[in-house]
């Protein structure tokens, strides 16, 4: 097979990272503007904008498992399809309602449709990597990169027009958006099943519960640190805007080096942990986060705060793809439900967090909510080890390892296998980056053409007026010039393998 083809497997794969991007546009952006809309156009108080967001994440916690157990019996697409169709309708339902009982039935669809889309998502992101070889951590970081590139979007689209169109534009567009998500997973046949994995079900079913013994101290250790991240975050973002005084806008410019890092990194760290092994990465990332926790009790101004923030965002974006990983990988074949168990694990943490801390925070202090997140970080580090033997995985996965003997060959001649990026000669690997770029350039020419449209086009203020004139500043001029920045990189770095062919240098055995 040439190294230019693409097996239905490969476009099976560009589907799922398409679905996730547009639906999580719109899901991302919810958190932001939910409370907002419930107060502005509901008129609705700080308990009830309350009971509405906890409404939609308690449901979302307890579906989860259900979730994972449907991703096990049907095609993961198909469930994470009709999550997608739950989050359509629950945008629809916001747009339409009048009403708390309106918004309250809005969020219950949002809630099982996020489990459903993301559990099904993730379960066959790790039954798919688990079949073709390797531990899956580079599979589940382009899918979190996906999302943060969504995320990315949605965000510019929703400063964009939120003025322009109010609430309901920007709830129909997000309907759209899921939609066409929901289109993307149906298209293509269903997935056939891995000749083994019916093994694999029914050897769990003679242990019942064994998987779920081994990720046990896992999950604790991802639910207990998910949640001193999570009430970090919020006061965070509270003591910017109240001890600090930052307007939204430049509380966007201290979070935007971490959050580019977040975006690009995930597809690329697996290089790093793949040379390291799961539990100095998960060790190392643990810790680092645990700097960053105790050194925001120390500093108070917003670039050592964005420098911070920087290297928390790389950890995570290191962490979360292998944490996801190894669960798939212990899951003994029952990927669905094993997902569904550690996003339960990590939402109960994102849910229970904030309140935490902010108790903590408004009886002891800044430093003291600073030092138990750090502390907790710590912890997880020392724990993490332990967690990881617990699962009875090799540091290192190699291609094919933990196949059976009799029907590694049977696979072979029935599945077609990608050409890995490291093993494409100099021609190939220019012709690659040069379609990469071809693609990243169309993205990049649309998204300045809508800024351009919007008067808050960097490029073109510079090109025609040499500048940008203050009372255009603002957070989407900030965007397109470091989306600028970015394509720049792109370039450079795409067309370098055109001017000068080559292609990576086998590794010297030990």
């Amino acid at each position: 097979m040439s190294a230019g083809t693409r097996t239905p497997e490969d476009r099976a794969g560009r589907r799922v990272l398409s679905a996730a991007l547009f639906a999580s546009a719109p899901a991302e952006v919810l958190d932001f503007l939910l409370p907002l809309w419930a107060g502005s156009v509901l008129g609705a108080g700080a308990s009830a904008v309350g009971a509405l967001i906890a409404f939609e994440a308690v449901l979302s916690l307890i579906v989860r498992p259900l979730a994972g157990e449907l991703a096990d019996r049907f095609d993961q697409r198909r469930v994470a399809a009709a999550g997608a169709g739950l989050y359509a309708l629950s945008f629809a339902g916001y747009a339409l309602a009048g009403s708390l009982v309106g918004a309250f039935v809005a969020a219950g669809l949002g809630g099982a449709g996020g489990a459903l889309f993301w559990v099904g998502l993730r379960a066959w992101t790790g039954q798919r990597s688990q079949g073709g070889g390797g531990d899956g951590t580079a599979a589940y970081g382009r899918l979190l990169s996906a999302e943060g590139q969504g995320a990315f979007v949605g965000y510019l689209v929703a400063f964009s027009l939120l003025e322009r169109g109010g609430y309901p534009l920007l709830f129909w567009l997000g309907s759209a958006a899921c939609a066409v998500a929901a289109a993307s997973l149906l298209r293509g046949p269903r997935r056939e099943r891995d000749a083994g994995a019916p093994r694999a079900v029914a050897g769990l079913r003679e242990g019942r519960g064994a998987a779920e013994r081994r990720l046990l101290p896992l999950m604790a250790v991802s639910a207990v640190t998910a949640a001193a991240e999570a009430g970090l975050w919020m006061l965070l973002l509270l003591r910017l805007q109240s001890h600090l005084e930052l307007s939204p806008d430049e509380i966007a410019l201290v979070f935007a080096p971490g959050f580019v890092v977040f975006v690009l990194l995930p597809a690329h760290a697996h290089r790093l942990t793949g040379r390291l092994g799961r539990t100095p990465a998960m060790v190392a990332s643990f810790a680092a986060s645990a700097l960053f926790a105790a050194g925001l009790s120390v500093v108070s101004t917003p670039p050592a705060v964005a420098v911070l923030w920087t290297v928390a965002a790389a950890c995570f974006a290191v962490q979360v793809p292998v944490e996801q990983a190894a669960v798939a990988a212990a899951s003994g074949g029952r990927t669905g439900r094993a997902m569904g168990l550690y996003e339960s694990a990590r939402l109960a943490g994102v849910v229970i967090g904030p309140l935490v801390m902010g108790v903590l925070y408004e009886e002891a202090g800044w430093a003291a909510a600073c030092g138990a997140a750090a502390v907790t970080s710590a912890v997880g580090a020392l724990v993490v080890p332990y967690a990881v033997r617990a699962l009875g995985l090799p540091e290192r996965r190699t291609d094919g390892e933990g196949e059976g003997e009799g029907d590694t060959g049977e696979r072979e001649a029935a599945r077609p296998r990608a050409v890995p990026e490291s093993a494409l000669g100099p021609k190939a690997r220019a012709r690659k980056e040069r379609r990469d770029w071809y693609v990243h350039t169309a993205v990049f020419a649309l998204g300045q053409a809508v800024l351009w449209v919007l008067d808050s086009s960097w490029l073109v203020w510079q090109i025609t007026d040499g500048g940008v004139p203050d009372d255009q500043r603002g957070p989407l001029v900030w965007a397109g010039r470091i989306w600028l920045t970015i394509w720049v990189i792109d370039t450079v770095w795409s067309w370098s393998y055109t001017l000068r062919p080559r292609e990576k240098k086998p590794k010297p055995s030990a």
